[in-house]
């Protein structure tokens, strides 16, 4: 194997495991989903990691053209994804309670927190660029994103 590609293929999983963050996301599970029986949980769960697989893999493989159809830059969508985090971060910092974790309860039923907060943290799609040229990176990363949507769904099974 060449160690350039098993450099990348590394830093490719190191990189999506801290941003898709599974053990990170386990509490937040388990707080919104306390209430609900276990078949519902692991349905939840399911969903979840399917739809982060495949939304990341649509921004993986296509986000350069969405960009470019848009008239975005890669260094331009970059920096409003960080913003966005900044602007996201800072009531955090202050102790503020973000509209999802106040007290209030929905009148229409259940949220499905399968979308979001769940199959799509903040800054998962905001830290996808498109694959490299090289046919061996172009499937490393993938094969990475199914790496960890399995590990993420490892607590359920």
């Amino acid at each position: 194997m060449d160690d350039a590609l098993l450099k990348f293929g590394l830093t490719a999983f190191a990189t999506l495991l801290v941003v898709v963050d599974p053990f990170g996301v386990l509490p937040i599970f388990i707080a919104l989903a306390k209430n609900r029986p276990p078949r519902e949980r692991t349905g939840i769960a399911t969903r979840a990691v399917l739809l982060g697989f495949m939304i990341s893999l649509f921004f993986l493989v296509a986000g350069h053209s969405a960009l470019a159809f848009l008239g975005v830059s890669v260094h331009a969508f970059s920096i409003s994804g960080g913003i966005l985090l900044f602007v996201t971060a800072v009531p955090m910092l202050f102790g503020q309670r973000p509209a999802l974790q106040s007290a209030e309860t929905n009148e229409s039923g259940p949220e499905d927190i399968a979308i979001f907060p769940l199959a799509i943290p903040l800054g998962a799609v905001c830290s996808l660029k498109p694959c490299p040229s090289s046919n061996a990176k172009t499937v490393a990363v993938p094969v990475g994103l199914l790496t960890i949507s399995r590990l993420t769904m490892e607590p359920f099974w």
